[in-house]
């Protein structure tokens, strides 16, 4: 299935919806090293082929409420973000299908976001991205094909031609890769591939990617994206095509994954569609996020290393949440809602780290996901 097929299936546009109701002023405001309020600028990233989505939009927060949105032009299909380690280059995907790039974008005033160049992907549906450790690489994960790309970073930010392109190869059916990042110690990359249910870590050196290990899940699990604890010894695998996590320690020494335990992310008896979407961890280490597509919900569990438990679902407040982010102050959740084309913003009680209902939205067609500048 290829990446627009898929997006057609897992949520390609339905109509916009609701406006803003604005909420309390976020708790506290830290400031960026270019004097600027950590969280005011928020991008959103929305699909523009077949769909109804702008490509890349620029917007402010009052409180925690988004304001209207301010296009930047001929950025197409933006569905994930990445920034330089001097912070002054965005690098986001463009989806295309069966031709995908990488766009960089200078960001000295985040504000107003300027093309500087786009490179192929040398693939097809480029879903997710990530900037290296070293400062030196972007990594990008093509879905349609399901490779992995690695693009150098020039001098000014500028991207250069790839130095590695890896392939997966599923046992049946089409390798899909959907996220592929560091590990927290910058030697290892990890390749999440939902179409092979796998992942894949490498060894990176010199721009080149070598396999160390193939972690393979039980097949039709479909992992989507992972996130690893704040110790950097467990990894929490989100699976798209079975609503559950798989619990896997990490090795970073040997480097190696383990799966350990299975935790459903819906309730028992759950039915119908149920496509978790991001997960994502909360920055002191105790409960992690997901979103669940189908019931629409955001899902939270209580996180002690080996394990997880699912303590609440709320409502994301729209249909199909594709993505869930939490401002730089954790105060308020932001979830992506594809079908119903709405960023929702959920408060965090500052006691329990649960969400609350829906505080209010902004309307995005096909949106995909929101990045924090």
């Amino acid at each position: 299935m290829t990446g627009l097929s898929r997006r057609t299936f897992l949520g390609a546009a339905a109509g916009a919806g609701a406006a803003t109701v604005l909420g309390t002023p976020s708790a506290s405001a830290a400031t960026t090293s270019a004097g600027c309020i950590a969280g005011a600028t928020v991008y959103i990233g929305s699909y523009t082929t077949g769909a109804t989505g702008h490509g890349l939009d620029v917007t402010t927060r009052t409180g925690p409420a988004l304001n209207p949105v301010r296009t930047v032009p001929g950025i197409t299909d933006t569905s994930w973000f990445g920034r330089s380690a001097d912070g002054k280059t965005l690098y986001v995907t463009n989806e295309g299908d069966p031709a995908g790039y990488v766009s960089a974008l200078n960001i000295a005033d985040v504000t107003k976001p300027k093309l500087l160049n786009k490179v192929s992907s040398k693939g097809a549906a480029p879903t997710h991205l990530s900037v290296h450790s070293s400062g030196k690489y972007v990594l990008a994960a093509n879905y349609g094909s399901g490779s992995v790309v690695v693009l150098p970073i020039l001098p000014g930010g500028k991207l250069g031609a790839a130095t590695d392109l890896v392939t997966h190869h599923a046992d049946s059916g089409q390798a899909h890769a959907h996220q592929v990042v560091g590990d927290p110690t910058g030697r290892w990359v990890l390749a999440v591939d939902l179409g092979a249910d796998s992942v894949y870590v490498y060894g990176f050196a010199a721009g080149k990617l070598s396999l160390h290990q193939q972690l393979k899940l039980p097949a039709g699990a479909g992992p989507r994206h992972l996130a690893f604890d704040r110790t950097g010894t467990f990894a929490y695998i989100l699976q798209e095509l079975r609503p559950e996590v798989t619990v896997a320690s990490w090795d970073a020494a040997a480097g190696r994954l383990k799966a350990l335990s299975v935790v459903p992310a819906v309730p028992p008896g759950s039915t119908g569609d149920l496509y978790p979407g991001e997960i994502i961890l909360a920055k002191d280490g105790k409960l992690a996020y997901a979103t669940v597509r189908g019931p629409n919900t955001l899902a939270t569990f209580a996180v002690s290393g080996d394990s997880l438990q699912l303590v609440s679902t709320v409502s994301s407040g729209g249909n199909w949440p594709r993505h869930v982010a939490l401002d730089p102050a954790e105060n308020w959740f932001y979830v992506s809602n594809q079908r119903s084309g709405t960023v929702t913003w959920l408060p965090r009680d500052p006691a329990t780290g649960l969400p609350g209902a829906a505080a209010g939205s902004l309307a995005v067609g096909s949106v995909n996901s929101v990045y924090f500048a």
